[in-house]
């Protein structure tokens, strides 16, 4: 966490919803700490004088200091968020990219089409909800491998 967001304030300031939203982007969603652990974790690297707060807007503006930025620079080796994103399976984000585009369809859908339209959409859902409990039902040569 520290490392993460180290790296990010090295960038720029930014407000604790920021970090978590930025983890969270660039990490390609695998990724997304909780309040509850970043901003301990800012508020110990502030005891530590490696950031600081200012107020803005009623939000708290977190910037490295001096010390901060000489800790972030000795960092080595690719960012936090890039070594989780490294060792996810690439069926995995496509399944979850696929996954969100649907529920994105399916918000459409809901928000402007007909009463026919939404009843239609329904049907397809189910039907992919089904035909998705149907692989995870299958047995395939991969999973006869891994046995």
């Amino acid at each position: 966490m520290r490392a993460a967001v180290l790296a990010l304030l090295a960038e720029q300031p930014r407000h604790g919803y920021e970090i978590i939203s930025e983890i969270s982007e660039r990490s390609g969603g695998f990724w997304r700490p909780s309040p509850g652990s970043i901003y301990p974790t800012l508020q110990l690297m502030a005891d530590e004088g490696l950031v600081v707060s200012r107020d803005e807007g009623g939000k708290k503006l977190f910037e490295l200091t001096d010390e901060g930025r000489a800790t972030a620079e000795r960092q080595v080796g690719a960012p936090p968020w890039e070594q989780i994103a490294d060792e996810v399976d690439p069926s995995e984000v496509s399944l979850r990219k696929s996954g969100a585009t649907l529920a994105a369809a399916a918000m459409q859908v809901s928000q402007a089409g007909t009463s026919s339209q939404k009843k239609r959409a329904v049907e397809v859902l189910n039907e992919a909800r089904r035909a998705l409990y149907e692989i995870l039902g299958e047995t395939t040569s991969e999973d006869e491998e891994d046995e």
